[in-house]
């Protein structure tokens, strides 16, 4: 596995490990962060292909910490109606993505990123209600996204507060339904061959540093203001994003 790292300085694993640990703990607080932002430090380091089968297999360690952090708040119908909609579509767009160039790639992640902002925003005016029929169709919309691209986890909350959970409630249920998504979409990586030894090595990496973040955060989420985190985490993805954009375009 060292050997996979091999290319890359002690400062950069620094870097990436840092940036982990934080993005697991916003992650934890607010419920999305991970995927938003280790691309801003991988895409630079590794280019864009190897990203999101990384960001995807490093999800499993921070969503299981998320899941053992908040389990008792899981709320497990829910979850399942949003995976049975989401996993087919997910898998779909993964594929989707193993056939993209690498400058594609770069800007299709760059533009999610962006679009990741006003659509949280967006979504969290509209007061709509979920019944199950809207959990299936919302996990559906989720898994088309995050199969080959970042930003659903923005969606995937949005469908989880307006089915009615709050709270805990929403960083439990998201955890469960991100691990069984995030293992369809690594199937799909897997057999397309689009992991390799140094993909594996950096989503342990991320994963190991990452997994405490989530009982820091369970610490916090009762007494730490979500806003500031929000307010810096969307600053730091709009420049991020904007950067990647203008990089696949002028690459």
């Amino acid at each position: 596995m060292f050997a996979a790292f091999a290319d890359v300085s002690i400062l950069q694993l620094l870097l990436v490990a840092g940036v982990a640990l934080f993005a697991s703990v916003i992650g934890g607080v607010a419920g999305y962060g991970t995927g938003a932002l280790m691309p801003l430090v991988l895409v630079p380091m590794l280019g864009p292909e190897p990203v999101i089968p990384i960001i995807a297999l490093a999800g499993l360690t921070t969503n299981t910490s998320r899941m053992v952090a908040f389990f008792r708040h899981v709320a497990w119908r829910k979850a399942m109606l949003v995976t049975v909609g989401a996993v087919p579509p997910c898998m779909l767009t993964a594929y989707g993505y193993t056939l993209l160039t690498g400058r594609a790639i770069q800007f299709v992640i760059g533009a999610m990123l962006m679009l990741t902002v006003p659509l949280r925003y967006t979504m969290r005016k509209r007061a709509v209600t979920l019944g199950d029929r809207g959990l299936l169709l919302g996990g559906a919309g989720y898994g088309a996204v995050v199969g080959g691209t970042v930003g659903g986890g923005v969606i995937l909350l949005s469908v989880l507060m307006s089915s009615g959970l709050i709270g805990a409630a929403v960083i439990a249920t998201d955890a469960v339904v991100s691990i069984v998504v995030g293992l369809s979409r690594i199937s799909v990586f897997g057999l397309a061959g689009a992991i390799d030894a140094r993909t594996i090595a950096f989503a342990v990496l991320i994963g190991a540093v990452a997994f405490p973040g989530a009982f820091l955060a369970r610490a916090f989420v009762d007494r730490l203001p979500v806003k500031v985190h929000t307010a810096i985490l969307d600053a730091v993805v709009l420049f991020g994003g904007a950067v990647m954009v203008a990089g696949a375009i002028y690459r």
